[in-house]
Formats: C-alpha cells, structure tokens, sequence
C-alpha cells in the first residue's frame, strides 16, 4: 500500500515540476527572449532591449530555465550583457552556442569580432557566423559579408549573403528583412523596390520592429507600392511601441513637419501640428 503511494505521489509531482519549469521559460521569454532568435516561437514577441527594471526578473527566471532550455542560456547571456556583466553573458552564449543556438553563435562572433570582454578574433568570429549562417541565421549570413574574404583581406560578399538570406528567409522575420535591406539598397544584386516592400510586409505581420518601420517609411514615400499616409502613420506607431527609435523619429517628423532655420541654417524651431 506504501509502495502504491508513493507511485502515485511521484507521477503527480513530475507534472508539477514541468510546468514549474514551463513557467520560468515564460518569464524568462516575457522580458529577455531576443525577437531576431531563430529558437523563438512565433507566439512570443521578444524584446529589442532588455529594461533596466526586468535585468533581475531575467537573470533569475532565464538562469531557472536555462538548465533544460539553450533559448533560455542565450536569453541569459543576454541578460548578464545588459547588466554589464561580460564575462557572464560570454559564458553563457558559449553554453548555448554548444547546445545549437546560432543566435548564442552570433553573439559570440560579434564578442570575437570586436574584442568586447574576450581576445579579438576574426578568424574565429568568422567561424561562428559561418555556423551560425549553414543553421539558417540571418545575421550570422549578413555578418559574415560584412567580414568579407577569407582572412579578412577580401571585400565583403553582398551576392553570397543575399543568396543566404533568400533561402532564410522563406520562413524567419528577421531575414525577411535583412534581404529586404538588400533589395532596397541595391546590395548583391538588381535594387527592387517592390519585391523589398513585400519582404517588409512579411517581416511586418510578424510585428518585426526594423520591417514595420520600413514599412512606414515605404507607404510614406509610395516605393514599391501605393503612397498612403496613414498606413505609414500606423506602421511607425507599431514600431515606436515595440520600441523602434527610428520609427519614433518618423512619428516626431510627421507630427511637426516644418522646421523654421535662421540665417546660418541652424535650425531654431519646428513647427507641430
């Protein structure tokens, strides 16, 4: 009878403690889960930046998640970044990175690259973007053109990245807009503004903060679509909430068009409607 108990007692606090679990991998998504990460599901928005008021809650429900979650060990390496803690958030995207998670790859080549909080390294940065680009990551692909040719030494390969990205982008937002970028701008290929609105849009429904504020930017000027200001007014309110600074200055420009200058051109007033 003793036996039978505690079986039971057993198969009841299993569930528990998944969900207990399952509950610190929302929080942890809720103020740290990165909107460009790859593992992330598309139900969770993501944050562009960690608050200053969440690095705590973050740490605490990430460092609680990360032991079963390589989402989660990226989210916390993101999280000690924010809290100024380097060498932390370096540990834990090594941590990540070695569980699958090109976003944790990419964030150690941008260390390596840069030299922040660890010995520079561009041939092992290159490595990493490298991997992270063959799993699919949008920038490990754009920041891997931006390190170029082999050793450095060669100039960017903008066609390679846009082949890349083009493949990527079939499914994930932030590759959407990478490529979207690309087609824009002219860059690895013929510029096309049409096919680039249409990235954006995509990238857009997904609440991608750089696509919408794209989005705003080409109905406001009517490329590769029709012009219509108020779809542009209501793309950059949705950027500026998810925190866009680009999209909060387009919101600045369209509310107070006029700008009064003197004699020298400086600007002395603007005039808001």
């Amino acid at each position: 009878m003793r036996s039978c108990f505690l079986a039971i007692v057993l198969v009841l606090a299993a569930p528990l403690a998944a969900r207990a679990q399952s509950a610190d991998l929302v929080l942890c998504d809720r103020v740290a889960a990165d909107p460009s990460d790859p593992d992330k599901p598309a139900d969770v928005r993501g944050v562009a930046e960690i608050a200053s008021s969440d690095v705590a809650t973050a740490i605490r429900f990430c460092k609680q998640a990360a032991a079963s979650s390589r989402r989660a060990m990226f989210a916390l390496g993101r999280a000690y970044a924010a809290n100024r803690q380097t060498a932390e958030a370096i540990a834990a995207w090594r941590k990540a990175a070695d569980k699958g998670s090109s976003a944790a790859m990419v964030e150690l080549g941008v260390a390596y690259g840069t030299g922040s909080g660890i010995a520079k390294d561009e041939a092992q940065a290159r490595k990493l973007f490298e991997k992270a680009a063959q799993a699919g990551n949008p920038r490990g692909v754009s920041n891997l053109a931006a390190l170029g040719g082999a050793g450095g030494a060669g100039p960017a390969d903008p066609v390679q990245a846009r082949a890349l990205l083009g493949k990527a982008a079939e499914t994930n937002a932030e590759a959407q807009y990478q490529l979207g970028l690309m087609l824009s701008e002219g860059s690895g290929g013929a510029k096309d503004d049409v096919a680039a609105r249409a990235l954006f849009e995509k990238a857009a429904a997904q609440n991608h903060p750089g696509a919408l504020e794209r989005m705003g930017a080409f109905a406001q000027e009517g490329r590769g679509g029709p012009k219509d200001k108020d779809a542009a007014k209501a793309y950059y309110e949705r950027a500026a909430a998810l925190g866009d600074a680009d999209a909060k200055a387009a919101l600045e420009r369209l509310r107070c068009p006029y700008a009064i200058k003197d004699k020298q051109g400086k600007l002395v007033t603007t005039l808001c409607f």
